[in-house]
């Protein structure tokens, strides 16, 4: 049977306001805390979706699973990894400006 990892950026959107209205009332260090579980979160989020494609290519290949399947939970992961790549990249470039602004 084929677990159903959607990607679903709704309910992360959701996450992510809840989240940051959690932490305006926190302390800085429980805000850094909640922000690093959830990155924590999102990660294992993007590597079961690739554990999940991965199991369903090797149920393709045994007969157990269609080429719907197969493409579906691949893309999934895809665009999970995409996402979090993108995310990556964003969180560098404003490490890079405050870097820049502090000179």
């Amino acid at each position: 049977m084929i677990q159903n990892h959607m990607f679903n950026p709704v309910q992360i959107a959701n996450r992510a306001v809840s989240a940051s209205q959690e932490t305006a009332s926190a302390t800085p260090q429980e805000a850094m805390q909640g922000f690093g579980q959830y990155l924590q979160d999102a990660l294992q989020g993007v590597s079961d979706m690739e554990k999940t494609a991965d199991q369903t290519g090797k149920q393709f290949m045994v007969g157990q699973a269609n080429v719907d399947q197969v493409m579906i939970t691949s893309e999934q992961a895809l665009l999970g990894l995409q996402l979090t790549s993108q995310v990556r990249n964003k969180v560098i470039e404003a490490y890079q400006e405050i870097m820049r602004t502090q000179m």
